[in-house]
C-alpha cells in the first residue's frame, strides 16, 4: 500500500475549488479516452492518500484545500477536535487560531477549527463519490468497497463530531447535499457497513507487507464495532447495539491474522512498538494494527499526520527525539498523568528547576542531559518503572528545560509532562528515513480497541466477569496490576490509559456523560485552572456558519 500512496502525492489527478464546503467540489473527472496519464491505480491511491497527505507536492504546495495546508489534513483536524478539549493534553501556544476556545470548550459556530474538520471531511467524501461514480463497472467490486469504507469512515466522523452530515453518495455539480442526522445517519452507516463487509477481502487479507494500509473486512468490522458501541449516543437513546459491538469484536479477536503486540524488543515494550517508526515492518506491531494511515519520512512528507504527533510533543534538548523538527506545542494535562499516578508529586519521578540548580549539572549535550536525568529522575524509563504500566510514556527530565505539573495559567510547553508515546525511532535501532518528517504509521484501528470495546459492551449488558477478563488482557499486556472488579470509572480511565493521544478521547467522555459534566473536572476544563462544568451543547460541535449560509439543507445544532 505504501507504493500506492507514494505515487498519489505527485499524481495531480484531482483538483479543487470550493466556495462553501457544502457545495459540490470542483473535482475534475478523468476521461480515459482523452487522458494519456490515466491510471486507475493512481486514482485509488489518491483516495487513501487523503488520510495522510494534504496536496500533491509533499508538505506544502498544490494543496487539496485552500488555507494553511499543515493545519487542514484529515488526521490533524479530527485529532484536534477529539483531543485538545479533553483531559489528555493542552496546546501550549494559546495565541494560535481558535486554540483557547477549543482548550476550554468555548467554541462557536464561527470556529475555524470546526470549519477545517468539516471542510476536510466534505472534500474527501466528494473525492470518494467522484471515484465511485467514475469507476462503477470498471474496477472490481471489492476495490470499490475499499473506497466505500473510506467514505463510511468519514461519515462516521461527521456523526461523531457534529451528530449530522451534509449527506450525498453521488457526484453531481448541481445537487447540494441533504442533512442526515442522528438515528438516520446511524442506520445508513450500519447498512452500508453490512453491505461492504461481504464484498471486501476477508479480514486480515491485507495485514501483510504487500497490502498493509488497505481496507479489508477487518477494517469494516472495527468501524462497525465502534459505531455500535456509541449507538445510544448517536441515536439519542433509540438504539442500544451493545451486542452487535460484541459480535464484531469477536470476529476480530478470534481472527488469527491479528494479535496484540506483547513481546519486548531491544528494551521496547510490545505496547511501545505499535507507535514506532518501523511499525509497518515490525511483524508483531503489524498484527495489532487493523487499519493504519501510512506514513514515510521521505516519501509522504506532511504536517498533518504522524509528523504532527511526533514534532508537536517534543522540544529541542529532549533526548532520544529522533527528529530535529521541534514544534513544542502539545503536552500532557495533569489529569492524564493522574491516570497513572494517584499522587504524582510523591510517586512520579521528575526533575525540578530547584533540583537542577542545586545539582549544578551540565545540560549542553544529549549525553549530559541523559546523565542529569539519571541523577535527578524524569527519564521515561524511570516513569514507566514507577507507574508499573508500560503505557505511561512520559518524559519529565531536564531536556529542553524542567517541567511543572500544576499551573494557574497556560504559558508554554514546559507547563506539563512531555508525551513520548509517538516516536520516529525504530524498534530495531536501524537508521530512520528522515529527521524532519515521521516514518510512523498511524494505527487508526488496532486490536486493543476490540478488547476494550467488548469489555465495555459486556459491562453495559451486565456481563461483568467477561468484561473484567477482557479489561485485564490489556492490563496484563501493559504489565499493570490486574483489576479484581470493574465499574464505569475503571472503564473510562482504562480507555484513557490505553488510547491517550490517539484521537478518540472526546468520544469516550461523551459516551460516559463526562465531557461537559461537573461530575468530572480536569485542569483548564471550561477555562478554569481547576476545571468547571460547561454547557451540554458542547457534546457536539456546531455546523460552521459558512456552510449554513451556503447550503439551505443544513440546520444548526441546538444551542448554537
Amino acid at each position: 500500500m505504501k507504493k500506492i500512496i507514494l505515487k498519489s502525492a505527485a499524481a495531480g489527478i484531482l483538483l479543487l475549488g470550493m466556495a462553501s464546503c457544502s457545495d459540490e467540489l470542483n473535482i475534475s473527472s478523468i476521461d480515459p479516452k482523452s487522458s494519456s496519464t490515466y491510471d486507475p491505480t493512481e486514482l485509488l491511491a489518491k483516495q487513501y492518500a487523503t488520510l495522510g497527505l494534504t496536496g500533491q507536492v509533499g508538505p506544502s504546495g498544490n494543496s487539496d484545500i485552500s488555507g494553511d495546508e499543515g493545519e487542514i489534513g484529515f488526521y490533524r483536524t479530527t485529532f484536534n477536535l477529539q483531543e485538545l478539549c479533553t483531559d489528555e493534553c493542552i496546546w501550549a501556544w494559546q495565541t494560535d487560531t481558535d486554540i483557547p476556545q477549543i482548550t476550554s470548550m468555548r467554541w462557536t459556530s464561527a470556529s475555524t477549527r470546526c470549519y477545517w474538520a468539516y471542510q476536510r471531511l466534505s472534500y474527501d467524501i466528494s473525492l470518494y463519490n467522484s471515484f465511485l461514480s467514475e469507476q462503477e463497472g470498471k474496477m472490481e467490486a471489492s476495490t470499490l468497497a475499499e473506497v466505500r469504507f473510506l467514505r463510511a469512515l468519514h461519515f462516521w466522523y461527521y456523526l461523531d463530531l457534529f451528530h449530522k452530515a451534509p449527506f450525498k453518495t453521488n457526484f453531481s455539480m448541481s445537487e447540494l447535499p441533504v442533512e442526515k442526522a442522528g438515528a438516520d445517519l446511524y442506520a445508513w452507516l450500519d447498512n452500508e457497513l453490512n453491505e461492504i463487509e461481504n464484498i471486501l477481502p476477508a479480514a486480515g487479507s491485507y495485514n501483510n507487507s504487500s497490502n498493509f494500509g488497505r481496507a479489508d473486512a477487518g477494517a469494516a468490522y472495527a468501524l462497525h464495532a465502534r459505531l455500535a458501541l456509541n449507538s445510544e449516543v448517536y441515536t439519542d437513546g433509540q438504539v442500544k447495539d451493545y451486542q452487535k459491538a460484541i459480535d464484531y469484536c469477536n470476529k476480530l479477536i478470534s481472527n488469527s491474522a491479528y494479535a496484540l503486540s506483547t513481546t519486548e524488543k531491544n528494551g521496547f515494550s510490545g505496547y511501545q512498538q505499535v507507535f514506532m517508526g518501523d511499525n509497518d515492518k515490525n511483524a508483531q506491531a503489524m498484527k495489532e494494527i487493523i487499519f493504519p494511515i501510512r506514513q514515510d519520512g521521505t516519501k509522504t512528507e506532511e504536517h498533518s499526520g504522524s509528523t504532527y504527533l511526533v514534532s508537536s510533543m517534543r522540544i529541542s534538548g529532549m533526548p532520544y527525539a529522533f527528529t530535529d523538527n521541534y514544534w513544542s506545542c502539545n503536552y500532557a494535562r495533569k489529569a492524564l498523568v493522574l491516570k497513572f499516578f494517584n499522587d504524582p508529586e510523591k510517586d512520579c519521578p521528575w526533575a525540578t528547576d530547584e533540583e537542577l540548580k542545586n545539582a549544578g549539572l551540565s545540560t549542553k549535550t544529549e549525553a549530559d542531559i541523559i546523565a542529569a536525568d539519571k541523577q535527578l529522575g524524569g527519564a521515561t524509563e524511570d516513569i514507566l518503572a514507577a507507574a508499573g504500566d508500560d503505557r505511561a510514556l512520559f518524559y519529565a527530565g531536564v531536556g529542553g528545560g524542567t517541567r511543572t505539573l500544576t499551573t494557574s495559567q497556560i504559558t508554554g510547553f514546559l507547563n506539563g509532562f512531555s508525551i513520548v508515546k509517538w516516536q520516529n525511532r525504530r524498534s530495531d535501532n536501524s537508521a530512520i528515513n528522515d529527521h524532519k518528517f515521521s516514518d510512523t504509521d498511524i494505527p487508526l484501528f488496532r486490536l486493543a480497541e476490540a478488547y476494550l470495546t467488548r469489555a465495555e459492551a459486556e459491562y453495559r449488558l451486565g456481563q461483568t466477569d467477561a468484561a473484567l477478563n477482557d479489561l485485564n488482557v490489556l492490563r496484563n499486556r501493559a504489565h499493570a496490576t490486574p483489576f479484581t472488579s470493574i465499574d464505569s470509572q475503571i472503564l473510562i480511565d482504562e480507555w484513557c490509559r490505553e488510547f491517550y493521544m490517539e484521537g478518540r478521547r472526546r468520544s469516550d467522555l461523551v459516551r460516559f456523560g463526562l465531557l461537559t459534566s461537573s461530575r468530572y473536572l480536569w485542569d483548564f476544563k471550561g477555562g478554569v485552572a481547576t476545571g468547571t462544568g460547561v454547557d451540554p451543547k458542547y457534546n457536539v460541535y456546531p455546523i460552521p456558519d459558512n456552510d449554513i449560509a451556503g447550503n439551505p439543507n443544513m440546520s444548526q445544532n441546538a444551542g448554537y
